[in-house]
């Protein structure tokens, strides 16, 4: 088992229990991906993850497939199917009425939107071919740690440089972090509700966890915006 091969994820909690209870989570969570818990490096509340790598057969075959899967699927459906018709239904079809108007706005509402999603992709590449093979390490990085649990930015930045992190240093870090469309304040939402899910919490005292610089370090802003929404100000 190699290094490459690892997952790094991180454990949240206030106390050592309430860590080892996210940890229990995690593990299966990713075991039922086909991961295998490796180690556990307990570090407090904001320092503390777990690394989970592939078993020597690499992850189950439906993880690893499903790919192909859905590939497949989608061939049955454009080739196989439409052969499956009837000739009476094709008839029908070849005879049908001409196309309304309503059909030809749906069209180039389709293509409209193919377009845009073609040109979201190559603007994509192209900020990836700006990033240097750190720095896209660092974005791989910062979007599997948003996929777990909610970041500010300034926290997630600190995630990804600092040692108890991933090691990345500060400017590369920071230009993975910003070259990413999150909404920060979507993201102190998600951070409050998760608190608010472990204790209780009071309105002042959830705006302070989330925007002290020991705490989440969201911006003051930001992080009344996600106790409000998160319920604990009613």
């Amino acid at each position: 088992m190699t290094i490459q091969n690892q997952k790094k994820v991180p454990v949240t909690g206030f106390t050592q229990n309430q860590r080892q209870q996210d940890l229990a989570r995690l593990k299966t969570k990713y075991e039922q991906k086909g991961y295998s818990f490796s180690h556990f490096e307990e570090a407090g509340f904001t320092g503390s993850y777990a690394l989970f790598a592939f078993p020597i057969g690499g992850e189950k075959w439906h993880v690893k497939y499903r790919g192909w899967l859905w590939a497949g699927l989608v061939v049955f459906l454009i080739i196989i199917w439409p052969k499956s018709e009837s000739p009476q239904v094709v008839a029908e079809n070849t005879t049908a009425a001409a196309p309304t108007l309503k059909s030809s706005s749906t069209s180039s509402l389709s293509s409209s939107t193919t377009f845009e999603a073609k040109a979201e992709a190559k603007q994509e590449e192209a900020e990836a071919e700006i990033l240097t093979g750190s720095q896209n390490n660092a974005v791989r990085s910062a979007k599997q740690y948003l996929s777990i649990t909610g970041f500010s930015r300034n926290g997630l930045i600190q995630q990804l440089s600092s040692d108890a992190g991933d090691g990345y240093n500060v400017t590369d870090a920071t230009i993975a972090v910003d070259s990413l469309n999150v909404d920060w304040s979507q993201e102190a939402v998600r951070s409050a509700k998760q608190y608010l899910s472990i204790t209780g919490f009071s309105c002042k005292g959830l705006i302070q966890q989330l925007s002290s610089s020991a705490g989440d370090k969201y911006t003051v802003k930001q992080a009344t915006y996600g106790a409000q929404q998160a319920g604990a100000c009613e």
